[in-house]
Formats: structure tokens, sequence, C-alpha cells
């Protein structure tokens, strides 16, 4: 609701007031900068030039002097590049807050705080506590909670504001209604190259997965289009804000794919923090096999599938199940503890050593430790027992270990073992066992069970520094990928988000991910997002038929523009470029999705004499929104102003490919054409 012309007037004087001291803490802090980084540049020049008088004691005290001084000046730099980003644009919403001890608060929030001279908030950053207030509560009784307890009144106002370029352009009371001017104003804009920050239209549910301190870990159903990953980012910069020993090097992102890496990348520097550090699985697998020359990606691994070029589906089905899991364990189990040294040795002409006493150690005194970790550890009892406590000889230590022992680190030949073991469940000859295990590119499923094999026996890397740990798209992992990833950060929380109905993994399905619970270690909440962002209600009328759900919530305001279908085309080329130039007049971003990579490359072929089009796969990482083309399971997480959707007549979407064309049109903003 649009307020009075006398209370805008008001607020165009509090927005010069803001902007006066906004620009003077600018000047002052710049000013304070270059003087500290000046004084700490001739710190460290008087400390080298006096080292060499220093006594160690001294030198510890100088090297620790210098590191502080250096944090008061990176802090001042951090704090100065966010009040620049603020400049133009100094808050987005303003609260009054009246405690239950009569008192009167007016709140303006920003990505940032500012404080006047006398040390008065007056503008608050968005993640402090009391700013939950705008987020959790219409107008009437509220409370929030802070560091020093439970904080009781009433909210009496809750206002936002449209600033661009120092200009206040607009000037809205709301209550909690998701219907309210500004966010239908967000939700109308066209999608932009990389996601945006939404602070000024955080909604309840989803402040509360953002704000959850109380929980180790969070694991979040969230429907397409409910900004899942949105949320788990501005999560990521209230826990900066929050927890004071936690920096962006101890908090880690698993994305599905490079070009989600991209999109995401302008999300935490927009809201004053450094991006944190992100991978892929697939980097992890290809980091940690190198047995191999190389990894096959997920997006491979899935459109083999979709592509009907999997011979065995069945053979692929188990090793994706949770029963290999049981089975692998069972066969590791017996195969540490056959292994034995068989002989005694000695080494040099006097050190005799004793086969008992090596099974002794390898099966008790170092069965903590994988098994291969001990035949390290047996090697440095050796060499320190016979040389006087030193390490000099273990490796000539390692190698008799190894000569006489009757097991050997292959673990080719390990995981080809277990396929001629009793503990596999599916029977196969010698020759089908060896056509997956001497490949020169390790299938992805593959890799997954060798991996786990070869962290079983030798030690998962672990990771102590990082404190946090985020993976989207969670419904894509199987079970195993958790058990690795969980051994790997063992002192890491979790904060899990996906959607089953957006599973695109053929071989692998949850009933839901609270089955992922039991894998994490501490407090574990489990929240659902039903209210959806991205698609008008006519493109979410037309997805819940594709899965038959009905428990999607649409917010956008209805378009009428209802889903185009497009049947029986005589022309293709002819037809897409006149839908593509209907659509350009209107959007700034199309994207073209298709079943597979090998449809994506053909309407590739077809239009880039006479489009600007783009050929997305998994490794893109510099592409531009206006015009794409890309397979569905690479769409992941991204959302265009319109799609249209592809597939051969020849290569229809299955009834069992249903959650793969869901995924493909819900990443429709505005508008929905199908084609076949």
């Amino acid at each position: 609701m649009a307020i009075s012309k006398e209370e805008f007037a008001k607020e165009e004087k509090i927005l010069a007031k803001v902007q006066k001291l906004l620009n003077k803490t600018l000047e002052d802090l710049g000013e304070s900068v270059s003087q500290g980084e000046e004084n700490l540049t001739e710190f460290k020049k008087m400390i080298w030039e006096n080292a060499s008088s220093f006594d160690e004691a001294e030198n510890m005290q100088a090297m620790s002097a210098t590191s502080q001084e250096a944090e008061k000046v990176f802090q001042k730099q951090k704090y100065y590049q966010r009040l620049c980003q603020i400049k133009k644009k100094p808050y987005f919403a303003s609260i009054v807050f009246k405690d239950d001890q009569g008192n009167i608060e007016n709140i303006y929030m920003s990505l940032t705080y500012l404080k006047d001279q006398h040390l008065n908030n007056i503008l608050y950053d968005w993640r402090s506590p009391i700013c939950s207030l705008f987020y959790d509560y219409e107008i009437g009784p509220c409370a929030y909670e802070a560091p020093g307890g439970i904080y009781q009144g009433e909210l009496k106002r809750k206002r936002q504001y449209k600033i661009e370029n120092d200009q206040l352009l607009g000037v809205f009371d709301n209550s909690l209604n998701i219907d309210d001017e500004v966010l239908q104003e967000v939700l109308a804009e066209e999608s932009s190259e990389k996601m945006k920050n939404v602070v000024n239209t955080i909604q309840q549910e989803q402040n509360k997965v953002i704000r959850n301190l109380e929980d180790n870990n969070l694991i979040v159903q969230g429907i397409a289009g409910s900004g899942k990953t949105t949320v788990a980012l501005h999560r990521i910069a209230f826990l900066l804000y929050r927890l004071k020993q936690l920096t962006s090097n101890n908090i880690l992102i698993f994305s599905p794919n490079n070009i989600f890496t991209e999109y995401i990348s302008d999300v935490l520097p927009s809201l004053g923090e450094s991006n944190t550090l992100q991978t892929t699985f697939n980097d992890y697998l290809s980091h940690f096999i190198k047995e191999y020359k190389d990894v096959e990606s997920f997006s491979d691994f899935i459109s083999r599938y979709y592509t009907y070029s999997e011979k065995n589906k069945e053979l692929v089905t188990y090793k994706q199940s949770d029963a290999i899991i049981k089975d692998l364990d069972a066969y590791l189990d017996e195969y540490i503890k056959n292994c034995r040294y068989i002989e005694s040795f000695t080494e040099g002409e006097v050190h005799k050593v004793n086969k008992e006493e090596l099974n002794q150690w390898l099966h008790h005194k170092y069965d903590r430790l994988p098994l291969f970790e001990r035949v390290e550890a047996i090697a440095q009892k050796l060499s320190e027992t016979f040389y006087n406590g030193t390490r000099k000889k273990v490796k000539t230590f390692t190698k008799l270990l190894k000569e006489h022992a009757n097991f050997e680190k292959d673990y080719k030949k390990i995981y080809e073992n277990f396929w001629s073991s009793k503990y596999s469940k599916i029977g196969l000859s010698e020759t089908e066992i060896k056509t997956f295990i001497n490949r020169e590119v390790i299938a992805y499923e593959d890799a997954l069970l060798f991996s786990y094999i070869k962290g079983i026996l030798e030690g998962f890397y672990y990771e102590a520094n990082i404190k946090q740990v985020v993976i989207d798209e969670a419904q894509d992992y199987n079970r195993l990928q958790y058990i690795i990833i969980t051994k790997i950060f063992q002192k890491a929380d979790f904060t899990i988000l996906g959607d089953i109905n957006q599973n695109i993994n053929p071989y692998y399905h949850y009933q839901s991910l609270q089955d992922l619970k039991d894998l994490l270690k501490g407090d574990t909440k489990y929240i659902e997002l039903l209210k959806t962002y991205r698609s008008s209600p006519e493109i979410i009328a037309y997805t819940n038929k594709i899965l038959n759900l009905n428990h999607v919530n649409a917010i956008r305001k209805e378009t009428n523009k209802p889903v185009v279908f497009r049947k029986n085309i005589d022309n293709l080329k002819d037809n897409l470029l006149k839908d593509i130039q209907t659509l350009q007049q209107e959007y700034q971003s199309i994207a073209i999705i298709t079943k597979d990579m090998e449809e994506a490359e053909k309407i590739y072929h077809i239009l880039k004499k006479e489009t600007s089009i783009s050929l997305l796969d998994a490794t893109s990482k510099n592409w531009n929104k206006k015009l794409v083309v890309l397979p569905a399971y690479i769409a992941k997480g991204l959302e265009f102003d319109s799609v249209i959707i592809y597939n051969d007549r020849k290569n229809s979407y299955r009834k069992n490919e249903r959650n793969l064309l869901y995924v493909a049109c819900t990443r429709a903003q505005h508008e929905l054409y199908i084609y076949n």
C-alpha cells in the first residue's frame, strides 16, 4: 500500500540524512584505511629491519602484532567495500517496533550497518536479530531472540522502499501477505544473467531456514522455484555474520555442475561476503581416483539412460542401490580379515621381523586404522625400533612388508574380485567384469563404488577446516555419496536442499529426504518449502499435471499467457525462429531445453547461423542467457524468462521420465512453449 504525500516527504528527508552520513563515513573510513595501510607497511618494514636483534620471544610477539594490525586494516577495508555497495541504495525496508517497556525503535534495514558519531545504529544489517521481525511477523504482537534473550513487543509498521541511484522512487507499507507490491514487482522482473540476492523479499518460511541456529543440520525439501538455492546462500551469509569464528573458507558448497556454480557466483558478494569454496562430486572423484585416466561425469552417466544407450540397466541399478553398500562392507570385512603376513623376514643382517608379531600389529594393535594406513604405521614402528627412534628406513620396511604379505594395494583387482565373490548379488562372467574394470575412463556408477573401497582401505581425505557443507540438488545423490561425504567432513554441519520431484537420477529415488537423517550427527531438522516464486500460475498448473501434484502454491500473479503447444511441425527451423522472435520482443532470456545432448546439438546446428544461440553442457562456465539450448539434466537450478521444450517425436518422454520433463518445464518464469 502506497503512503501519503506527507509521509513520502518525511522519508525523502530521512534518506537525505542517511546519504549525508553515509558519504561522511565513507570519506573518513577511506582516509583511515589509507592511513592504516601506510602504518602497516611501516610497521612491517621496522620489524624486518630489526629482526636480527630480536630474540625468539620478541619475534613471536612482533609477528602476532603484525597479524593483529593486518586484521584491523582488512576489516576496515571490508566494511568500506560494503558501504560502497549500498551507496546508491542505502536501505530497502524499515520496521517500527514498540517493546514491552513502551520504547519505540524505528529500524532501517540494509545490507550492512551504519552508525552515527554517537555510535547509534542508523542502519541495521538485515541479519541482525531485530530485523527478523520484518520477515516473520505481521503488524501486531511479536518477539525476536538475541544474545541477551527474547525480546517481546508490538510491530507497529512494516515498510519497503524502492531506491535507485540515490532517488526514492516508491514507499510501500505492507503486512506478511506474500502478494505485497514489492514482491510482485520483483517476481515480474525478467531473469538476469546470474542469481541475485533477495533480502527485500525473503518470506517467512524461507527465513526459518536462513536464521536457524538451533539445529546442527537442516534438510530442506523445496518444490521447484521455492528458492532453495537462494535460501542456502542467504543462510551462508547469515552464518558468517552470526558465527564469529566462521569464514568463507570454512564453507563448502556442492553444486550440480559448473554452469550452476557460475550462475550463483554473484549472490554472496552482493551480500557483502566472499564466495565460499565450491565443488562438484565429480571433482572429488577425479581428485581421489588416480587409477583411471578420468571419471565419467554425472550428466554423461544419466545421458546413457535417457538416450537408451545403457545395455545393462539392472547392473547399474544394483551399483546405485543401498543394498550394494552392505554387500561391499561384508566383502571388505572378509578381505581385511584374510590379510596376512605370510613370512618372517630380515632387514639388513641382524634385524629379524617375526610374521606373528606383524599380524598381531596388523589385526590388533593398529586395527583402529584403515588397512593400508596400518601398513604405514607398522613400517614406521619397525624403523623406529631398529634405528634409534628415527624413520629413515620407513621406505625399506614398507617394501619388505609388501613383499611378504598376501595382499597388495591394487584397488582395481580388489574391486574386480568383489564382482566374482559370493557377496555380489549379480552373477557376471569374467569378460563382463573386465569390460567395466579395464576402461580408461571409469563409469560414474563404478567410480562411486571404487572410491568407497579405496576410502575404506586407505582412509578418506579428512577436511577438518570445513565447518559447514551445503549440498544442493540433494535428491540426485545416492546414499553411498552421503556416506562418503560425511566421512570426509566429520566435523561439519550440513544444509541439504533438494526436491524429490526433480530427481533426474533414474536409478535411485528417495521416498523422502528425511531418509538422510540417520547419516548426520547432531540435531537435524527437516523443513518443507511449498510455495513457488518462479513460474506463473498457468505454468504451474501444467507442470503439476506432469507429476500429479496438488500442493504446489504459485505466488506470481496470473499472466493470462497459457502454455503453448506446437505439434506435428512441418518446418522445425521456421517455427523455432518465429517463436524465438516473438519471445525476444518481450523477454531477455530464452532457453530451448531438450531431452538429451544429442537433440541440443541438433537444435544448435539448425539455429546457429540465424541466431546468436549458445550450446551449454556440464562444463560450460561463461555463457549468455539471451538464447541458449541445453539438455534438461543440465538445466537444474537455472531459470529463464521463457522456455521452449523440444524433443523429437521419435524420442518422446516416457512415463518413467516424467521427472526430467518436470525439471525442464519448471525452468520457465513467464512463458512456456511445448514442441512435440
